[in-house]
């Protein structure tokens, strides 16, 4: 396995920030992510692990090993009359999973069709969109403890799966590698196309299956979300808040067109995409860096600005929308300093 030294890693973040890597490895296996892993032990380096870099903010250059585990593979290891299983590595291009059980009539991620990045970030991030989660059909996960090379499976119930979060952003955050992910797909598919315009655009269809729904999903995440290949982005950059309906019966007084989804008995989700284009960022552009103009949700890199830039200009949003709605934003992308 071949370790390079001073790597840049625009490739491996979306918004094309051109920083680098001390030292940049690709293992393809488990046995050559414990190859790396005893040197980093061994010398005390700090680590960073990557897919796409799909939700990555680099601030600066990594000083230490970056890792971009390639495990690949999508493999059935069982199934009864209503489910299949399927053991899919870290590496694989997430889009082309949901394509493939699509394509073999396995239902329950089409919603979440051209998220970009690694099935291996799926559970870390809990992905979600159109009213699914990735938590919803992941069964298990398997991973690498970094400080003893050990392989464990972590069941569903004790990811902690949260809104946009898990128990690798907390408990496990640093100290473990996901290399595969288990998942739990439908034979009979039940379709959710309840939220947003799902309904409205499969009305132009002649039926609804899986393939239509991602067929649906992908044409509008098209229309509404600016591709990283040609500007440079990380995709919603905040998460919805969630508020008590105390404080949202007092937003929704303000705005007649806000939405909100029920969480539970007390408390509803907010679009942050609203909230930010109420304060008057919505296409607003600062230096090289700004607010896509069709969604809020979306910061960009023009192509000269840098990863301090784009933290300055979220730092201003959440205070502006903070200071007209008492709602702080949080952030769904990660930090990299």
């Amino acid at each position: 396995m071949e370790i390079r030294q001073n790597y840049s890693l625009k490739k491996y973040n979306t918004f094309g920030f051109d920083v680098s890597a001390d030292y940049f490895a690709q293992p393809v296996s488990i046995d050559e992510i414990n190859e790396i892993l005893s040197v980093i032990r061994a010398k005390q380096l700090p680590l960073l692990i990557v897919g796409k870099g799909s939700n990555l903010l680099f601030c600066d250059n990594f000083h230490g090993v970056v890792i971009a585990p390639q495990i690949m593979g999508i493999e059935k290891i069982r199934e009864d009359s209503d489910c299949v299983f399927l053991k899919v590595g870290a590496g694989v291009v997430w889009d082309d999973f949901v394509q493939h059980a699509v394509n073999n009539g396995w239902g329950g991620i089409e919603n979440l069709s051209l998220i970009p990045g690694c099935v291996g970030a799926s559970p870390i991030q809990n992905i979600g969109a159109y009213g699914v989660e990735a938590k919803d059909t992941i069964f298990e996960v398997e991973y690498i403890e970094i400080a003893t090379g050990e392989k464990k499976t972590i069941s569903n119930v004790d990811c902690k799966f949260g809104y946009r979060d898990s128990v690798f952003k907390h408990e496990l955050q640093n100290k473990v590698i996901v290399t595969h992910a288990v998942f739990r797909l439908n034979k009979k598919p039940v379709l959710y196309t309840h939220y947003g315009n799902i309904e409205e655009e499969l009305a132009t269809y002649s039926s609804k299956t899986i393939a239509t729904v991602r067929d649906v999903i992908i044409a509008i995440r098209q229309k509404k979300l600016p591709n990283p290949s040609e500007i440079g982005n990380a995709g919603s950059f905040f998460k919805n808040p969630v508020v008590s309906k105390e404080i949202a019966e007092i937003i929704l007084a303000r705005d007649a067109k806000m939405s909100t989804y029920p969480v539970d008995e007390n408390y509803v989700k907010l679009p942050a995409a609203r909230l930010i284009e109420l304060a008057g960022w919505k296409g607003k552009r600062v230096g090289n860096v700004g607010v896509h103009e069709q969604q809020a949700l979306v910061l960009i890199n023009y192509g000269n600005g840098t990863g301090k830039e784009i933290l300055d200009l979220a730092k201003n949003i959440q205070q502006s929308v903070c200071e007209k709605f008492g709602v702080m934003l949080e952030l769904e992308v990660n930090i990299v300093n």
